[in-house]
């Protein structure tokens, strides 16, 4: 710089400047070195760095370590670790509050030495206003700076900000995961020592129980040799006797095998002839086999029996024991298909004819399907059953179609559709009827009669016997769920 004319230094003195504000305090005693660069640039000169890394890349540091070995980390070096971050972390803000303070008080220097700079360049004339003016220059330069370090400083504030509330809730995740881990590991411990003390107990059981066998062991040892001992002396004195004796047993167990099944063929064939010489005094008889899936036909037997087309008919349903006869709702043709309510039970056809009743009863109670058991356990496996079905008439109307639908009997409900088409969807309820068929038909053992509703009803032809009688049984099954008995019309049950 030029140097300042004493008179220039006179009128110095005799000026009056604004002074510094005695309430703003400084962050170091001395004012900041700065370099000129080209175009009248300020440069900032190279700092001495003696205090390591910023307390900012110390958080970033230990958060990415913490990372890395969560893994591996408790849960108590998890919330150490977390704490310490915080404590950092609200260090770095408090260090963040200094430089805000410094920056103002920066702001507040420039603005004053601005000001002077400002009164003095109107004193001065030539060259020295050009150095004024170059001073001032640089003043509004460090202005600038200072203004890029606040943003800086305003930015790094609200980074810390962030990572400090991100590090105080995982801190709280932290102590509530160790109190969580507490309180199993409590639970854990008292489960322990609870099958430690069964543990125990079960050994001090076991040790009383080997004393005791220790003390018995010489008795029962005794008892064993005198046993081995006998039983030498009768296989030394009576060998061929023993061996003799087992084969006479063995011969009379097959023998009595033999003359129950003798006896269980003669009793069967003295039951047919019985039956034969009482046929002989009937007038009609039954055809078919008296077990489920059959299908029994009324058949003439006498030259004296009216025609059956001139008669009614009505079956009835008798218990094992003949103390209960139950009429059968809506049988009342020549022919009948035993459905699963008649297993157990004897069948009986009523014929009238000109005021004359004849009665004709099966042999004895009606027989289960050979497999239906274990088909229908099966089924009942599943949480639906599907069959596939011929509707054969709707409301009593015959159904010219003769397509193939899916009767599905589920745990909540039946339903009868044909792909995407539903004809009926109904709950199980006291409304819903389903039996074997009661009427004289072709395959009446196949068909199947269900109410959905009062005003819908079905009649529908199965595959085979056994698929009818088995979504009989497996409908009634889900249905008693509900308390809900499913039967045909009229049924007493």
């Amino acid at each position: 710089m030029t140097k300042i004319s004493p008179e220039f230094e006179e009128n110095m003195h005799a000026e009056v400047f604004l002074p510094v504000s005695a309430d703003v305090s400084f962050a170091s005693n001395h004012f900041p070195k700065y370099k000129l660069g080209p175009d009248n640039q300020i440069l900032d000169e190279p700092k001495e760095d003696n205090k390591g890394p910023s307390l900012k890349e110390v958080v970033e540091q230990e958060t990415s370590q913490l990372s890395e070995q969560h893994k591996r980390l408790s849960v108590r070096d998890l919330a150490s670790k977390f704490d310490k971050n915080l404590s950092a972390a609200a260090k770095l803000a408090d260090e963040a509050k200094l430089k805000e303070v410094a920056s103002l008080e920066g702001h507040v220097i420039l603005k004053k030495l601005r000001d002077a700079l400002e009164s003095l360049r109107g004193r001065m004339a030539g060259r020295n206003r050009e150095d004024v003016e170059k001073a001032i220059s640089m003043v509004e330069a460090l202005a600038v700076k200072l203004t890029q370090k606040e943003g800086e400083l305003i930015q790094e504030k609200f980074e810390v900000k962030k990572l400090a509330n991100f590090l105080k809730q995982a801190s709280e995740d932290a102590k509530k995961l160790i109190n969580q881990e507490k309180s199993f590991a409590c639970a854990e411990i008292e489960s322990a020592r609870g099958v430690v003390q069964k543990f125990g107990e079960a050994f001090e059981e076991e040790e009383r129980v080997s004393a005791n066998s220790k003390n018995e062991a010489p008795v029962v040892q005794e008892l064993i040799e005198e046993v081995q001992e006998g039983r030498r002396i009768k296989l030394m004195h009576q060998p061929t006797k023993v061996m003799d004796m087992e084969h006479e047993l063995h011969a009379l167990r097959t023998q009595i095998r033999e003359k129950s099944i003798f006896s269980v063929k003669l009793q069967k064939e003295l039951a047919i002839s019985k039956r034969d010489e009482e046929n002989k005094s009937r007038l009609y008889m039954l055809d078919g086999s008296e077990t489920l899936g059959s299908c029994l036909r009324l058949r003439p037997c006498s030259d004296r029996a009216p025609l059956l087309s001139k008669c009614s008919f009505q079956w009835y349903r008798i218990s094992s024991e003949g103390s209960q006869k139950e009429a059968i709702s809506g049988a009342n043709k020549s022919a009948y298909a035993p459905e699963p309510f008649d297993v157990g039970r004897m069948l009986q056809a009523e014929i009238i004819s000109n005021g004359q009743k004849v009665t004709v009863t099966t042999a004895g109670p009606i027989d289960p399907a050979a497999g239906l058991g274990s088909y229908v356990e099966t089924l009942l496996r599943k949480s639906n059953s599907e069959f596939n079905v011929v509707i054969s008439q709707v409301n009593g109307q015959d159904h010219p179609s003769h397509s193939v639908h899916v009767f599905s009997a589920g745990k909540m409900r039946i339903k009868l559709c044909r792909g995407w088409i539903t004809k009926a969807r109904e709950i199980y309820s006291m409304s819903m009827q389903l039996c074997g068929v009661r009427v004289d038909c072709n395959a009446a053992a196949k068909k199947l009669f269900w109410q959905a509703r009062k005003g819908l009803s079905y009649v529908l032809t199965f595959d085979s016997e056994r698929e009818r009688n088995a979504a009989i049984i497996v409908a009634r099954k889900y249905a008693q769920d509900f308390n809900v008995v499913l039967a045909g019309p009229d049924d007493q049950v």
